[in-house]
This record gives structure tokens, sequence and C-alpha cells, in this order.
């Protein structure tokens, strides 16, 4: 928005409305380029200040409680977003066709928009900042986050940069942290946002402590990022410890709510800790709004592996049917444990390897193969039929059954045979990870199955 006189009227009524969201608006980075070009042009860089201040005292009195203090605080604010404004306006300028520019636009845009982000920090600390007003400091920190991101794939694909020209006066040059240099800046830039919010002392019902699970799922989903797992227990932990001087986790937004349970079940998830991963990544998607289906795609990418580990569960083919994208990537390994299919379980999980190993959940998946495998001696222990039943018994499965079926079934569709040993090996696994129950008689060459609940949970 422009700094003419519209724009002074929205502000003073969106102060006097107390109106967090109406005020972010007046921030908000993501407008046409149009109206960029408008916003740079209303004033230029000698005169900015002094017009945004006469501007915002003349509607000082509208703008109800509003004191000089605020004034300047808020004129700086307007000031830093200015040259935001100017900075985005150059880099969407420069850029060709192709969107890419020969020069580090993106990188202006950023330390610009660092610059708002640390003047609203300042207000809130200096100028009396109402914990209303945390609108407006999501609205810049999530941008400051996209910018940041901007800014390193920028970096990253300008030709003119010259890695292996660092690495020579580096002895310590890490290609792969270098790349995330900005993204790793605006985390702590969010930390600082992360601590106002956490330390101010204000009563509960106008504290700052309302926006900090907007600013911790940031911080989360930015370490997520950078692959600092550590980093991001140390949030939780912090809201763990602050948590008797915290408002109730239930008053919150549910859409934050949703996203935080999201992020601990993934934390969860990477440290196979997967019963406390289900609860939370359960609690998501129960929580989840019933047409983000965005957001139910990522929390089932978790959630799905989580159930086959720990219940054996499988998604039904009419849930993945309203995800495509998980439909490619289960899909054909769902079917494969269910029928008990070795070898083209591996190769599906071959198929879909790196986009598993890109979400984290191949080593989780791969433990599907177990499920896959007990699938398959299922089948062969039923094919075995029943034993003769005496006159007024119930018949009983037969359950002996040689090694060499087993080594049968699993070698089938494979090229390669399988020896006895290697199957007794499998055979001696699945019952000590008690998916059978049995044991095994080398000296005979037999499987000797339990008679009642050979593989539990089947209900065989």
């Amino acid at each position: 928005m422009e700094f003419t006189t519209p724009f002074f009227r929205e502000f003073a009524e969106s102060y006097s409305e107390r109106s967090g969201p109406r005020l972010a608006k007046t921030l908000r980075p993501d407008v046409s380029t149009e109206k960029l070009r408008k916003i740079c042009k209303s004033h230029n860089a000698h005169d900015i200040k002094s017009s945004l201040k006469r501007g915002l005292q003349l509607n000082a009195a509208l703008a109800d409680g509003l004191d000089q203090q605020e004034v300047q605080g808020w004129v700086d604010v307007y000031v830093a977003y200015w040259n935001g404004a100017k900075a985005i306006l150059a880099a969407r300028e420069s850029s060709g066709d192709d969107g890419q520019s020969s020069e580090l636009v993106w990188t202006k845009v950023y330390a610009a928009w660092t610059e708002l982000v640390n003047v609203l920090i300042r207000g809130y600390q200096n100028c009396g900042f109402e914990a209303w007003t945390l609108p407006c400091l999501y609205v810049v920190c999530k941008h400051l986050r996209v910018f940041a991101s901007n800014a390193d794939d920028e970096r990253n694909n300008n030709t003119s940069i010259d890695d292996s020209a660092a690495a020579t006066f580096q002895d310590d040059f890490d290609p792969e942290t270098n790349k995330r240099q900005k993204l790793e800046d605006c985390a702590r830039v969010l930390s600082r946002v992360f601590m106002l919010c956490q330390s101010d002392r204000a009563p509960l019902e106008e504290s700052r402590k309302w926006g900090i699970y907007y600013i911790a799922n940031l911080l989360l989903k930015t370490y997520f990022k950078l692959n600092s797992a550590s980093l991001s227990k140390n949030i939780l932990n912090s809201l763990r410890a602050g948590g008797r001087d915290m408002p109730s986790f239930k008053a919150f937004p549910r859409s934050q709510q949703v996203t935080f349970k999201y992020h601990q079940g993934v934390l969860a998830f990477l440290e196979e800790n997967y019963v406390d991963a289900e609860t939370y990544l359960t609690e998501a998607w129960n929580d989840c709004y019933k047409n983000s289906v965005r957001n139910k795609e990522l929390i089932l990418t978790y959630l799905i592996p989580c159930r086959l580990v720990t219940n054996h569960t499988l998604p039904t083919e009419k849930l993945l049917a309203q995800y495509p994208r998980l439909q490619k990537l289960f899909l054909p390994l769902c079917r494969c444990i269910k029928r008990g299919e070795l070898h083209k379980f591996d190769l599906a999980l071959q198929e879909g390897e790196d986009e598993f190993v890109k979400r984290r959940i191949y080593l989780t998946l791969e433990r599907g193969r177990d499920i896959a495998l007990r699938n398959l001696l299922r089948k062969v222990f039923i094919a075995r039929g029943f034993e003769e039943a005496k006159d007024g018994e119930k018949p009983v499965r037969r359950s002996r059954v040689p090694v060499a079926e087993f080594a049968a079934a699993i070698s089938l569709g494979s090229q390669e045979r399988i020896d006895n040993d290697e199957v007794e090996c499998l055979l001696a696994n699945m019952i000590y990870k008690n998916h059978m129950k049995g044991y095994i008689s080398r000296q005979h060459g037999i499987v000797v199955l339990s008679k009642s609940g050979a593989f539990p949970g089947t209900g065989v």
C-alpha cells in the first residue's frame, strides 16, 4: 500500500479497532509489481521518514491509544518496509524470462527484510507495541523465510560464485552447509523472535506468548529444511520448560496446533520413536481441516510408515486414491506386502528409493519387508491344509513345514535360488521378532509352528 492518505486512514482504523490481521496487510510484500512500484515512487529516501511521521501523527487522534513513542516505532517499521519493497521491486524487474538474474538481488531483499524484522523486534522491546499486533510479526517472519530460501537458491545457481575457490582458502569449507547460509541466518533471527514472545511477562490476556506457537512452527520448518533435528528438540524442550507460564495449548488456533503436532510427530519418527510419532501424527490428522489436502498428505507421508511398524496396518486403496502422489509412492509397496511378494517389494522399494530417501522414510519402509515375508510364510503354512481330524474333534492345521517349502516360496520370482541356511536365518529372525511362533529343527529340516497363533495378529 502506497504511503498516502488512504494508507494513513487504514493504519488509524486498524489501530483503533485493534485489528492485527488488518494492520498486517499493510506489511505484506506479496502484492503486484504495479503496487510495489507505487509504494516506491510515492516517496524518496530523503522524505520518506518525515512524510510517514507527519502522516501518522496527524492520524494519531483517530488511532485510540497511539502515543508518540509508538508513532516513532511504526515510522521506523514502515521506512524499513519501504526499503524492503524497493529491493523486492528491483529483484522482480532484474529477473529475465527464465527468472534468473546476474546479480544477487534476492540477497539484497533478504538483507532489507531482515532489517524490517529487527525494527519490529525493537518496536516490541522499546516502543510498547501491543500483543494484538502480532499478526504483523507473523507476516514479516513468514516472508523472511521465503526470501532466505530465494537468496540461497540464487547464490547456488549464480555462476559468478566459485565455491571451489572458497574451498581453497578454507580448510573447514563444507559445500553442503554453504548452500544454506541465509536460511541458517534466518533461523537465528526467528530464534530471537521466539525468545521475544516467550520472555514476555505481561498478563496472559495481553501477552506476546500468544504468538509463540506460530513462530515455533516457522522455526521447526526452517530447522527441518536445514536437517537440524537437535535444534528442533531445543524448541520443544524450551516450550516444555515454560509450560506453566503459557496459555493452554488447546487455546491456540487449531491450525497452529495441527502444525505443531505434525512437527512433533516427524521429530519422534526420525528418532525411531514410532509409538509417540503415531500418537502425535494421528492427533494432527484428526484435527486437520478436511479440505487441507496438502497438509493431510504431509501427515500421511509419515503416519503410513508409522502404522506399518507399530501395528502392521496398511492404508486402504480408497484412502490413497484421494492423494495421487502418495498413491504412486505407497500403493505398489502395500500390494506387495499384502500378497507377500518379496521380489516385487524389493523392486518397488528400489523404484521409489530417491523419493523415500528425500522424505526420510526409506529405512522405515524397508521394515515392511518383514511383514511381506510374514504374509508369504503364512500363505505356505495355510497351503499345507489340515491334519485328519478324529471323530468329534476340530481339524488342526499341519504345523510341520519343511524348510525347503519356505525356501521355494521365498525364491519365487527371483533369479537367484536361496539356500536353506539363509532361509533358516530368515525364519529365526521372524521367530525372534515375534512375527511367527515355533522353532526350527535343523536335524529334520523342518519348522514346527504353533498350532494356535502361529502368526500373531493375523488370526492364523
